[in-house]
């Protein structure tokens, strides 16, 4: 275990994509559609299904994971892509040894398994292009979400800590954009993305690196 992320495997043990691709993938298409980029990081890419799923939509993706599990499976099933096997902890420059700069950093649902998440957008900054664009998701949490998990009483099952390598940080809108610009990027959007609005599953933060 390293302390500055939590658990070295996460139990992939399929290529298939978590359900969270549903609704995650047409939304991140369509940020990197908007935002005109083509040579595109998966950071945290799990077992490589989005990053296969961005390739077939036409993107240059490389993949970044910290569980070797998943790394392998990930090379199995998508051989024609490049993925590498650290983490946001380890030295960008060690991924910029062998990738130069990329356009977009994609990061999935991964910032609220993490102890240290300001590792996430300072690895992002570092191996982005200057201007060049963050797409970070995770899980939502606003009033009207909060409201209804409590007067439903979802809370325990929701903040369960019976998940091995769960959720650790529950973000905001506002707590997630004031880390991102405390890291040196600047949020130009945002999109709630699965269920009703106000109950979104997840939201999906653009920034841009000053």
């Amino acid at each position: 275990m390293n302390d500055n992320n939590g658990v070295e495997v996460y139990g992939w043990n399929t290529s298939a994509g978590p359900q969270s691709c549903d609704y995650l993938g047409p939304a991140i298409e369509d940020a990197l559609t908007r935002l005109g980029v083509r040579r595109v990081l998966d950071l945290g890419c799990g077992n490589g299904a989005l990053a296969g799923q961005l390739a077939r939509a036409g993107f240059d993706v490389v993949g970044v994971e910290y569980d070797a599990e998943g790394v392998a499976i990930a090379r199995a099933a998508w051989p024609g892509l490049r993925f590498y096997n650290f983490g946001v902890q380890d030295d960008p420059g060690t991924l910029l040894a062998e990738e130069a700069p990329f356009d977009c950093v994609v990061s999935t649902e991964v910032i609220e398994h993490l102890y240290s998440p300001h590792l996430l957008p300072r690895f992002a900054h570092a191996v982005l292009k200057p201007g060049g664009k963050l797409v970070l998701t995770t899980p939502y949490h606003g009033y009207l979400k909060n409201l209804a998990l409590a007067v439903a009483g979802k809370w325990d099952r929701h903040l369960t800590a019976l998940w091995h390598g769960g959720h650790i940080k529950f973000w905001s809108r506002a707590t997630l954009s004031a880390l991102l610009q405390g890291e040196g990027f600047e949020v130009t959007g945002f999109r709630g993305v699965g269920r009703l609005p106000w109950l979104w599953k997840s939201m999906v933060l653009t920034a841009v690196r000053k």
